[in-house]
């Protein structure tokens, strides 16, 4: 009946607004009763007993109350059923988040963020009518019956009986169409997910689509995906339409039956009036929970699809390794840091697309080690196991002789500033995007850190200086000035170790100058990682270390390794030969 474990325990963690919404629920069933029997017995006594309305002053009185008890209770149990839709919801986005951050740019880079995102918000959206109507439904879809049964059979056991065989008819259909409904739902969750992702896809390189003239075929492509996603929804609906209508004819015939059994019974005097209409008017809300539950049974159908894709992303491993047995957590070591890798292998889409092949690399304490080989080499692979974005397949990584995986990823992240090649900027000010370095500094130090970076100048150009909203992934800066405030990230963050992953790429010279001499303050007195496939700009660095087929085939000072065959020489003249 579209019940999801996992999704479950969710919920039971606010079993109170759960159980105060069945038990609402309960209340109006109870009411409902007492309204069919008050009204049953005024109809007998004004048919029966020529009474007058000030002889049913009383009994109206009392339906009116009941009455208004009982939309009372309606409204204590929807209002109790979407604050546990909304507890629930807050709940996974938060433990949705953090997973997600706790999974990485490793796990992020291989889905489509139009389709996470479209997860993120409509998919745990999608949970609210499950939680807050389908499940309470469940329950009084039961107990109600069962309820009315147990007052029925006293009164008229021959119609208890007809109303105990025809209720189990409405389940097995739900059930029965259901394997139709799942198909269908999943098939259309699947269609708005690629919908999503599609168009965002289109958004983010519009400008490129728009330079090579291909935004026409993207935008037929978005329409038949749109028309894909309508012959889903349609086909749901059908089924809806379909199995409401079934429902609802099962249920008038139902009730038919027993009017039609009543009624003989009455006509040859085997039933007193005021207990034929009880269960005459009492026979259609006896199937009203389970009618309800039909019509709420695609909203169980949809949560329950889009509760398997959450629980799949919640359910992913991240790909930090694990450390090893301990008490508490060790300290992160004291700076300088001297890390090495042993033996370090690492392989992508679960082994099949090996990247690292046994790497062993020193770097120093205090000093740079510049990274250099063809692309697929490994460099950035070793980049993002630094940053336990990833964790070794086979081998160690220590820092200062202690095993990487045994430090506290949070603390070890801490100590460590990425410039990457193509730093991301948020919609906000020059200043926020600089102080996700530090988020507490003073805007002394974000401005001593852009001068630091080389970006004073021209932020002080902008329209509001260091107040200027620079547009999602900085759209009003260019490529230079972006680095740049990635640099002044680096500044004020103020940690021992530097990641600098081809920072300088595709940028001018006289740009990519002045950001060479803001990096190299920055590494000065750091152990520093740089990555770089442009030669020029690793000259100063203390130590070189080639990668090819994921391992170290030379390493050694830039002069060195330059003055004797190998890779890094044939680096060079490839370098000089194409300048």
């Amino acid at each position: 009946m579209n019940l999801d474990r996992r999704l479950w325990h969710q919920v039971a963690r606010a079993r109170g607004l759960l159980l105060a919404a069945i038990s609402a629920g309960l209340l109006a069933g109870l009411l409902l009763i007492a309204q069919a029997y008050l009204l049953s017995q005024a109809i007998s006594r004004v048919f029966l007993g020529s009474a007058t309305l000030d002889d049913l002053a009383p009994l109206l009185g009392m339906f009116a109350a009941v009455a208004i008890g009982r939309s009372l209770a309606l409204g204590g149990a929807e209002l109790a059923g979407h604050h546990l839709a909304d507890r629930v919801k807050m709940a996974l986005r938060e433990q949705l988040l953090a997973h997600l951050v706790a999974l990485g740019p490793a796990y992020v880079r291989d889905e489509r963020s139009g389709e996470l995102a479209h997860t993120a918000t409509e998919g745990i959206e999608a949970l609210h009518a499950y939680v807050s109507e389908y499940l309470p439904q469940l329950a009084l879809a039961v107990l109600l019956p069962l309820i009315m049964l147990t007052v029925v059979f006293p009164l008229d056991p021959l119609s208890g009986i007809v109303l105990l065989l025809t209720a189990p008819m409405i389940p097995l259909l739900m059930i029965l169409i259901g394997k139709a409904a799942n198909w269908q739902s999943r098939r259309q969750w699947t269609q708005l997910s690629r919908m999503s992702a599609h168009l965002l896809d289109v958004l983010q390189g519009l400008p490129t689509l728009k330079i090579f003239g291909r935004s026409r075929e993207q935008a037929a492509t978005i329409a038949a995906v749109s028309e894909q996603f309508r012959e889903a929804t349609m086909s749901v609906l059908r089924v809806a339409f379909l199995s409401a209508f079934v429902l609802e004819m099962l249920a008038t015939i139902s009730t038919a039956i027993i009017a039609v059994e009543i009624g003989l019974r009455l006509l040859y005097g085997r039933l007193d009036f005021d207990r034929a209409l009880f269960i005459l008017i009492l026979a259609p809300e006896y199937y009203l929970p389970l009618r309800q539950l039909g019509a709420r049974f695609h909203a169980g159908v949809s949560g329950v699809t889009a509760a398997a894709r959450i629980f799949a992303v919640l359910e992913t491993r991240p790909a930090d390794c694990a450390p090893s047995p301990a008490i508490t957590p060790p300290p992160i070591p004291t700076p300088p840091f001297e890390l090495h890798f042993a033996d370090v292998h690492y392989a992508y889409d679960g082994g099949d697309r090996p990247a690292l092949n046994g790497l062993t690399l020193h770097l120093p304490a205090g000093q740079t080690v510049a990274l250099v080989g063809p692309s697929g080499a490994g460099k950035s692979t070793v980049a993002h196991l630094l940053l336990r974005f990833l964790a070794p397949t086979a081998g160690r990584i220590t820092v200062n002789g202690r095993d990487l995986c045994d430090l506290p990823a949070d603390d070890w992240r801490a100590q460590i500033a990425w410039v990457p090649q193509l730093p991301y900027l948020f919609d906000g000010t020059v200043a926020d995007n600089i102080r996700l370095g530090r988020p507490d500094a003073s805007l002394e130090a974000v401005v001593h850190a852009a001068q630091q970076a080389g970006a004073d100048g021209f932020i002080r150009a902008l329209p509001d200086g260091y107040d200027t909203r620079i547009g999602e992934r900085g759209a009003r800066l260019s490529g230079g000035q972006a680095q740049r405030l990635a640099l002044a990230r680096a500044f004020l963050r103020d940690v021992p170790l530097v990641i600098l992953d081809e920072a300088t790429a595709n940028l001018d010279p006289e740009t990519e100058a002045s950001i060479l001499a803001a990096m190299e303050t920055l590494r000065r007195g750091r152990t520093a990682l740089v990555i770089a496939h442009r030669l020029h700009t690793i000259r100063d660095a203390d130590q070189v270390a080639v990668l090819m087929d994921g391992r170290v085939v030379q390493y050694g000072p830039p002069a060195a390794l330059s003055a004797q065959p190998g890779p890094y020489r044939r680096l060079l003249r490839a370098v000089e030969g194409n300048q």
